[in-house]
């Protein structure tokens, strides 16, 4: 009987170390995992200001005779800015036109009305009055990037109103910001004192926006 006795209990002994050890690895390998979860790399989103490259930024313009049947275009300078940037998306900044740095690009013109002559008008306080208003400015108050737009004060002649500017496309492949906005140039007084000659004219002032960072 104590022959049969100690193989008995030498089973019993090793299944009951086995019994106990199973747990044991599994806990392991939940600590295992919980530990790889732990160490697995977050990727951060920077947050930084980024100044506009005001030699490769602009403002093209349009405006144009009701009907369309005549259109001027041209581009403005931008006087400075910069961008907030949080990972991709902007999600704030401002920047300034310089509104004495009109220059027409179309080619509407004729001998009696030059480009130079719109330049002239555009400047006076029929439109602009760039002595007294030299800059207008755009304040990005809260961004869209789903939507694709950035909303913000547009300030013009000394007035500000909101604006938004739409169909933004952002590449930080090629460092630009793009997207249009178009305002009704009476919310502004920009008009004409005399009806009849204001009256021909679109409201609607068309300006895409480029930005390059």
């Amino acid at each position: 009987m104590k022959k049969l006795l100690k193989p008995a209990l030498g089973l019993a002994l090793v299944a009951t170390i086995v019994a106990c050890g199973a747990p044991a690895d599994k806990a392991n390998d939940t600590a295992s995992d919980s530990t790889d979860a732990t160490t697995e790399k977050v990727e951060e989103i920077t947050e930084k200001t980024v100044a506009v490259k005001l030699d490769e930024s602009n403002v093209l313009w349009t405006g144009q005779i009701l009907g369309g049947l005549k259109s001027h275009n041209g581009t403005l300078k931008i006087a400075d800015g910069s961008l907030d940037m949080s990972g991709t998306a902007i999600v704030g900044g401002k920047f300034t036109i310089d509104m004495k740095s009109i220059n027409p690009t179309d080619s509407n013109y004729t001998a009696d009305q030059t480009a130079a002559d719109l330049v002239g008008h555009l400047s006076t306080g029929d439109f602009f009055l760039v002595d007294s208003f030299p800059t207008a400015s755009f304040v990005i108050r809260s961004a869209d990037m789903t939507a694709k737009t950035l909303t913000g004060d547009l300030t013009v002649r000394g007035t500000t109103k909101e604006e938004t500017i739409k169909d933004l496309n952002v590449d930080l492949t090629d460092g630009s910001a793009i997207g249009s906005l178009t305002f009704n140039r009476q919310d502004y007084g920009v008009t004409f004192d005399t009806g009849a000659k204001d009256f021909v004219l679109s409201d609607d002032i068309e300006l895409t926006i480029k930005l390059k960072m």
